[in-house]
């Protein structure tokens, strides 16, 4: 089975200016070139990468299977319901009230019936599993679930190829994969490290829901404290699985690094300036990570040149957009008198 003549060959783009931006973010690091490229998955089908997972997933149901059901903060709840339509299904989906107006009415748009719940994890098992019991229908996860994983792990199959393409047959060096519940940094950091076992994989994921990162670091599985906490990165809020766990634990993926709200809403700023896309916040993570130069060298070895990020989606509320310019306008002044401090201190020690 092939989910390739249903879903988009998303395109990989480059930005100078978010380059120079990058190795500016460095200051004393003695890197002199970096290549970004940047894998759209904000123009794939229902605005984001899940698609891939949900289609894979529905293409590998029994065929006596009439309903679907899942839990998600909107991207996979749109994804499945599109792939259920596509394969004439019912999708029943459990949202937390808090999810963003504009995916709960594409859920609905796509035709899924959508039940809103308390925004815990907790909460969405409970009403899943409620609608598992009532429809018959058979669960999907939204990442902790093999086929989903391996419909995601095509982004990195076409992401290594366009580059190579696109390069005249360079490699890239590294990839920045956004992280929430696993199934895209699992999937992806499978099929790149079977294609080239050389090639870092970093997850990205925001400070304030940092679970992923703790998980990898203590290697225990971690859950997110109570009351649960909130980022602007909605579509991360979830908490790794005991499928994806293994995998991002595993030396399949190298580290994974944190960023603050306000990098990642400057980062999403940077993006629509200079490309002029519009991403949502959890696209914003990996182009933070990739900005926050001297984290990242760190990990990758200052002689890594060709980075990708994928940009995982582009389902934003606009509603919010006024809350994401704030923080971003914070950073930028954290930023200018970080400059200042160090534009002073060299200063100081050339009259010294």
């Amino acid at each position: 089975m092939t989910i390739r003549p249903l879903v988009h060959r998303t395109p990989v783009l480059r930005c100078q200016a978010i380059e120079t931006e990058s190795l500016a973010a460095a200051h004393s690091v003695s890197v002199t070139h970096r290549e970004l490229f940047f894998k759209c998955e904000l123009f794939q089908k229902t605005g984001s990468f899940k698609v891939r997972g949900a289609l894979n997933a529905v293409a590998h149901l029994p065929p006596t299977v009439t309903d679907v059901v899942t839990h998600s903060s909107g991207n996979h709840a749109q994804a499945l319901a599109w792939a259920a339509r596509a394969k004439g299904l019912n999708a029943h989906i459990v949202m937390p009230r808090t999810a963003p107006a504009v995916k709960v009415k594409a859920v609905k748009g796509y035709g899924g019936k959508v039940y809103l719940c308390e925004p815990t994890v907790e909460a969405r098992w409970a009403m899943a599993a409620e609608l598992v019991g009532s429809t018959g229908g058979a669960l999907v996860h939204p990442s902790d679930d093999y086929n989903v994983m391996a419909g995601q792990g095509t982004v990195a199959l076409e992401f290594l190829e366009q580059v190579k393409e696109e390069t005249g047959g360079e490699e890239l060096d590294a990839l920045i994969i956004p992280i929430g519940g696993g199934g895209l940094l699992g999937g992806m950091a499978v099929a790149a490290k079977t294609m080239r076992p050389d090639i870092k994989i970093i997850g990205a994921e925001p400070a304030v829901v940092d679970d992923a990162a703790r998980s990898k670091a203590t290697g225990v599985l971690c859950l997110h404290p109570t009351p649960p906490p909130r980022s602007i990165a909605d579509g991360l809020l979830t908490v790794l699985g005991k499928k994806t766990f293994p995998i991002v634990s595993s030396d399949k993926v190298d580290a994974i690094l944190t960023v603050s709200e306000r990098e990642i809403a400057r980062a999403m700023r940077l993006v629509y300036e200079r490309m002029k896309l519009v991403i949502e916040p959890s696209a914003g993570v990996g182009v933070a990570v990739a900005l926050s130069c001297k984290k990242l060298n760190a990990v990758l070895g200052m002689e890594c040149r060709r980075v990708g990020i994928v940009l995982c989606g582009g389902n934003v509320d606009i509603s919010e957009m006024e809350e994401v310019w704030r923080l971003a306008a914070e950073e930028e002044e954290e930023e200018e008198r970080e400059e200042d401090e160090i534009n002073g201190h060299k200063s100081s020690s050339s009259s010294s």
